[in-house]
């Protein structure tokens, strides 16, 4: 399990949509997924998608227990998600900080579905489907939008809420 370098935005290979995986049975898909895990746990992530650590297909995984980084928020239960879909189940948004492990140190407000459900595949193969709301729903939103080249920022409506985390969040000042 190597960790793999993350991407940092600007990388051109972070804005090219991935490529739907084909076969679940292979060495090379659970290779790449243990990759994923340990860089994922090594950046102190609470998910990642295949394209940051340059692999253009589309897997994400996330979960978590606790988060440092997120203190706030209830645990996720680890996921793995192959050839996600999403659909909102509410037309409702809400604006909140996130981050990224291909932007270190910022921040930024974004809007996000409430509620949604997603569906793709195990590392088995086998089909599931999930409705979340709130954190959790977030998080699956920013990661499957690292499928289609998407990053957060190009969701942001006020730039004024876009900045490095110890300056947008100084209590010092």
């Amino acid at each position: 399990m190597p960790i793999i370098a993350v991407k940092k935005m600007g990388e051109e290979s972070l804005l090219v949509p991935s490529l739907k995986v084909e076969n679940y049975s292979s060495e090379a898909l659970y290779a790449l997924i243990e990759d994923m895990k340990a860089t994922m746990k090594v950046e102190d992530g609470i998910g990642i998608a295949a394209p940051q650590i340059g692999c253009n297909q589309r897997i994400v995984i996330f979960g978590f227990e606790h988060s440092d980084r997120y203190p706030d928020e209830n645990a996720i239960p680890f996921t793995v998600l192959i050839n996600p879909t999403i659909k909102p189940l509410s037309e409702e948004m809400e604006d909140g900080w996130e981050g990224c492990l291909s932007i270190p140190g910022m921040r930024g407000l974004v809007p996000r579905y409430t509620h949604i459900e997603y569906s793709g595949f195990d590392v088995e193969g086998n089909e599931f489907l999930r409705s979340v709301k709130g954190f959790h729903a977030r998080v699956v939103q920013h990661e499957v939008d690292h499928l289609d080249g998407i990053l957060y920022p190009h969701r942001i409506k006020d730039m004024r809420f876009f900045g490095f985390q110890d300056v947008l969040f100084d209590k010092t000042s």
